[in-house]
């Protein structure tokens, strides 16, 4: 009761204390709200809130705040040290579009009102002391991307509400905290690409086997020691066959030494070709739950098919005989010289879930050397999509081959791929520090501070030197066709890989949209085009020329300098690039063009992350510049790759 009347003695205090400003003050709405959150402030160590002044005109130069015509869009104050309340005046700011406060020491239970401001895409109060349940107001961010309410004392049921958020396509993340009770079936619902992270609380019962639920990994779940059931190990008591998920020879957990556990795994389950009772054992347990998934899983289920015409072969031989339809063997292709995993060494790694879409399922695979003495070995392996069954092998060994040859720095690269009728793998290098979408926007696998100018000059150079190479690495000009942030993967130190090469004419199973295009192809061009495979992904179309939304255009090089302008734009501004509330309802190509036209600062249009770093001004200005020559609607206009790549490579970070 006490700490009620504290709080609305406080709130009270915050109006008295925003009603008394001066009658002459031209303060915004939007600033005196945000006074109210430094009035919540009781502690302010790097005393960041030091400059928010009642006399200022605007609070759109206020350290942590960005603006859209003089209107608050984003509010970021993380790792701050600041202490206090989060005030429910900051629902007012009916156009904020980014909100964080992670890594701060707020306490107090979240306020309904907060939920006010129905415009929020991205969400992020984690690491923080919030107490209380959720409230069911949440309901209300219908367009919210990102929540992240992780590390916080938070308590109560999960609300159901949360399943109401239909736009949710990248992180929900509410692990380490006080949750308690079942996870409602509703949670089936939510879209299956989004990253659900449950861990670290008190919830109980068997976990739901609906929906998206099937497709999470056992991290989602882990470290709730009363939930039981599917993906975790952990069997319901009405369990019939404890050992239908795992054989008994199997380790709890994989000895991966470069494992990343921020990464969102998938399933780990496996089977040994020791007998066939082991096979028989997995197979028949995947009847039962579809989604354990696992290198091993793919072959033997094939292998279930065809028993009766391989019998008497075991082991590799038993794999090389499948194909029996165009009388063709199953074979494994190491396209590099220096690859020493053999088939045998994938059927026994454990595989963890990173990306699925219309192409395929991409799994990170730890397989193992020996009895442990030797480092494991980690890959990405990619599933192609079993729709297309018209390859032939040999069609087949020419394409990949075609991508084989491509070796550059900045380029992914392929390293084996397994070919058989109904089964197609590609074994490509593992990037460990995930994209440069989830760099920019957030994600579960994220824990990375906001990029500096340096790191994002560094990444726009060597993209650009990938996409050159690929353009100028044959006379049949080769186009990627696909190229946007989910596909350019950064390694431990920040460089670039591009992804996605050569996937568009392995699968059939690309949009329509891609697939119409391409079939209008110059009879000079070669289009190595791919689709999403990210669990945070922008929608495709964003990114293409406009010449390529026309069912009648044709793919070109000048397409991929298009798209690689709007991943340009994407790094200056931090903004999705997508025609939504943040960007005026305009694409983000025809926000920043406006911006330009009219001469608005650059403040404007600039990731604020990027705000404190003045000295590289000009440097980010001529950057805004080659990406606007990038994205000309004229694709005559557009400058080759290599001017691109030239002019970025004048512009020197300090």
């Amino acid at each position: 009761m006490l700490l009620h009347l504290h709080f609305h003695l406080v709130s009270f205090l915050t109006f008295l204390f925003l009603s008394s400003a001066p009658l002459s003050s031209s303060l915004t709405p939007d600033g005196l709200t945000l006074l109210a959150l430094k009035a919540a402030i009781d502690f302010d160590p790097t005393r960041v809130l030091e400059s928010w002044s009642e006399s200022d005109p605007t609070p759109c130069h206020w350290p942590g705040i960005a603006c859209a015509h003089n209107r608050v869009t984003g509010l970021a104050l993380p790792n701050k040290g600041l202490s206090g309340y989060i005030p429910s005046e900051l629902g007012l700011l009916d156009s904020l579009k980014r909100l964080s406060l992670a890594h701060n020491n707020f306490s107090k239970p979240i306020p309904s009102r907060l939920f006010n401001a129905t415009g929020l895409i991205s969400l992020d109060l984690s690491h923080n002391s919030l107490s209380g349940p959720i409230p069911p107001q949440i309901a209300a961010l219908t367009t919210l991307r990102h929540l992240d309410l992780s590390s916080n004392l938070l308590n109560g049921s999960l609300p159901e509400s949360l399943c109401q958020l239909g736009n949710l396509s990248g992180t929900l993340n509410l692990s380490y905290n006080g949750f308690s009770g079942g996870v409602p079936a509703e949670y089936g619902r939510l879209p299956v690409m989004l990253s659900l992270d449950l861990q670290h609380n008190n919830l109980t019962g068997k976990i739901p086997q609906v929906g998206s639920l099937l497709n999470q990994g056992p991290t989602a779940f882990s470290e709730n020691p009363s939930l039981c059931g599917f993906p975790l190990q952990t069997p319901c008591p009405e369990a019939q066959n404890p050992n239908v998920f795992r054989s008994a020879e199997e380790p709890q957990n994989p000895g991966d030494h470069n494992h990343d556990p921020r990464l969102p795994n998938g399933g780990v389950e496996r089977g040994r070709e020791k007998g066939g009772s082991v096979a028989v054992r997995v197979i028949s347990g995947i009847s039962v739950v579809v989604a354990a998934v696992s290198v091993s899983v793919w072959l033997f289920r094939r292998q279930l098919r065809r028993r009766k015409g391989g019998e008497g072969k075991t082991g590799k031989e038993k794999v090389e005989s499948e194909v029996e339809e165009e009388g063709q063997k199953g074979k494994f292709v190491a396209v590099d010289e220096g690859f020493n995993l053999e088939l045998e060494d994938l059927l026994r790694a454990s595989a963890y879930v990173v990306g699925k879409s219309r192409s395929g399922i991409l799994y990170k695979v730890v397989a193992g050397r020996g009895s442990g003495a030797a480092a494991s070995t980690v890959v990405a392996v990619r599933r192609l999509s079993e729709d297309d069954t018209t390859w032939r092998f040999k069609d087949f060994e020419s394409e990949v081959g075609a991508i084989g040859r491509v070796h550059h720095p900045n380029i992914v690269r392929l390293r084996a791929y397994y070919y058989a009728n109904d089964e197609k793998l590609l074994v490509t290098d593992y990037i460990r520090n995930g994209s440069l979408y989830t760099a920019l926007h957030g994600g579960v696998s994220n824990s990375l501070p906001p990029l500096p100018w340096a790191a994002r000059l560094k990444i726009a150079q060597g993209t650009a030197r990938g996409l050159m190479y690929i353009h100028e690495f044959s006379p049949k000009k080769y186009v990627h066709g696909n190229v946007k942030s989910t596909k350019i993967l950064l390694d431990d130190d920040l460089q670039p890989y591009i992804s996605g090469f050569g996937l568009n004419r392995l699968v059939s199973s690309t949009s329509r949209l891609t697939n119409s295009a391409s079939k209008k192809l110059n009879s000079n061009q070669t289009i190595f085009a791919s689709t999403t495979d990210s669990s945070i992904s922008a929608p495709s179309t964003v990114y293409m020329a406009p010449e390529v939304r026309v069912s009648s255009s044709k793919f070109s090089q000048k397409c991929d300098v298009y798209s690689f302008g709007i991943v340009l734009l994407e790094m200056l501004t931090g903004r999705l690039p997508d025609a939504g509330p943040e960007n005026d309802g305009k694409t983000l190509e025809s926000f920043v063009r406006k911006v330009f036209r009219e001469e608005q600062p650059l403040s404007e249009i600039i990731d604020p992350a990027l705000l404190p770093e003045v000295y590289a001004k000009k440097q980010v200005v001529a950057a805004f510049h080659v990406a606007l020559s990038c994205t000309e609607l004229d694709q005559e206009v557009r400058p080759r790759m290599a001017t691109v790549s030239e002019s970025l490579d004048r512009i020197k970070s300090q």
